[in-house]
């Protein structure tokens, strides 16, 4: 083992991202991977939710160098095509500029360019089939089933059941809360039509918005949409109760109606395809004296209702990376900070997220939602560099999660106290001008 090596635990999209950074900084990388490498063997589908990319997820790999490579396979989403039952579309932007939108991007594409980009670094190499059991943080061992290895460092992103974490947790007590949401989630797919066309506008998110559940679809690359279906677990209208062909059928005739001649594969994706499970998790110390830090979904798994699973993961990335440059090699002083400064953006994210799915299934053909969007549209307009949208701050922007809560919320008060006549437009833009700094 070589003294500055480190040792990294996944080889999903952080992982390699991360280590990318640790070569450009000089450090010799293993990454061990449970399953095997999805460049040479065919990963099973309907797994995973597609995934949009914005600010900080690029942010994070212009400067590990990678952008340029991802680039010519993401496609731009500029909004929201909202589908109501009838039928009828609405298009909500994201933005007021050109430039705020947020992209499209195959997971599997992005991992297994992550990983060749960081296999062609110096020093850095990947272990597959090696699935963490045990992890010793008093003797710096972790255990592949019956392999040893030991480690000087070790960088955990090793997913929401990280056993990493779980040996976190353990040692220091801390605190450790996973909230399954009680919704699952179940992969199917719009085809190109005959003409190798999209079926439907692919410059948008598309959402069939139905109160307690909701159906969202994502352009991919070969004119298809990856369609995501979320609802309860459980209840009268849920997966539980809908298994039939006649169930399926009577499902998608009553609440999709408009989607079911884009989908000729329905039945058989819908009876075929896992519904996945849907948890966050909140963890209030992300480290180990000055051995080991886990970050990504290790650190704070999020529902995907905001997007920002993988920015969020990337942005950690950046973090460590602008620590370990601060603080050269001062390592309890680096992983202290990180999860001293940084476990309340993962909380932030996560809050914000749940909030999100509420908005997306259920508010965005609300009046009152409609009301509050054109108002604080109108309001970035008159204050741009103080009145940000929430969504935009997120998504356009590397305002810290935290930051960004706590000012939409203060933002959503200010909008509410006007439309219910509590203050007058006046009051309303001299608390903005007084309370608001600038952001930059």
């Amino acid at each position: 083992m070589i003294n500055n090596q480190i040792t990294l635990i996944g080889a999903g999209l952080a992982g390699p991202l991360m280590a990318s950074f640790l070569a450009k900084q000089g450090f010799p990388v293993e990454i061990y991977e449970r399953r095997s490498d999805m460049r040479k063997v065919k990963m099973s589908s309907g797994r995973s939710i597609n995934l949009a990319l914005s600010a900080r997820g690029i942010e994070a790999l212009k400067e590990v160098g990678v952008f340029n490579n991802i680039k010519p396979f993401i496609i731009p989403m500029s909004g929201r095509m909202i589908h109501d039952k009838s039928g009828l579309t609405n298009f909500q932007p994201y933005g007021q500029k050109k430039n705020e939108v947020i992209y499209s991007i195959s997971r599997s594409m992005l991992n297994m360019e992550l990983m060749s980009s960081a296999e062609n670094m110096e020093g850095v190499s990947i272990s597959f089939n090696h699935k963490l059991s045990n992890v010793n943080l008093d003797k710096n061992e972790l255990e592949f089933g019956k392999k040893k290895v030991s480690f000087n460092k070790v960088f955990g992103c090793d997913g929401a059941g990280s056993i990493l974490r779980d040996s976190i947790v353990n040692k220091t007590k801390a605190n450790f809360i996973q909230k399954p949401l009680g919704h699952g989630y179940k992969e199917l797919n719009i085809p190109p039509s005959k003409y190798n066309k999209y079926q439907i506008n692919s410059d948008a998110l598309h959402i069939w918005p139905r109160g307690q559940f909701m159906m969202i679809a994502l352009p991919n690359l070969d004119k298809s949409f990856t369609v995501t279906l979320f609802m309860p677990l459980k209840g009268t209208i849920s997966f539980d109760t809908i298994k039939t062909t006649k169930h399926i059928e009577s499902f998608f005739s009553t609440y999709f109606m408009d989607a079911i001649e884009l989908m000729p594969n329905l039945i058989e994706d819908f009876k075929n395809n896992p519904v996945g499970s849907l948890t966050t998790s909140y963890c209030d110390q992300w480290h180990y004296g000055d051995n080991a830090v886990i970050f990504g979904d290790a650190a704070h798994a999020i529902v995907p209702f905001f997007g920002q699973g993988m920015n969020a993961s990337f942005q950690d990335c950046v973090v460590l990376n602008r620590l370990i440059n601060k603080y050269e090699g001062n390592w309890s002083k680096i992983f202290n900070t990180f999860s001293s400064q940084h476990v309340k953006n993962g909380h932030a994210i996560a809050n914000m997220a749940l909030e999100n799915y509420v908005e997306m299934r259920d508010s965005v053909n609300d009046p009152l939602y409609l009301k509050t969007r054109e108002l604080e549209l109108s309001l970035e307009k008159k204050f741009p560099n103080k009145f940000i949208p929430r969504y935009s701050m997120v998504s356009f922007h590397q305002i810290s999660y935290d930051k960004v809560y706590k000012r939409g919320k203060f933002q959503f008060k200010l909008m509410s106290d006007f439309l219910s006549k509590k203050i007058t437009q006046r009051e309303l833009y001299k608390k903005i001008e007084s309370h608001l700094d600038p952001i930059i």
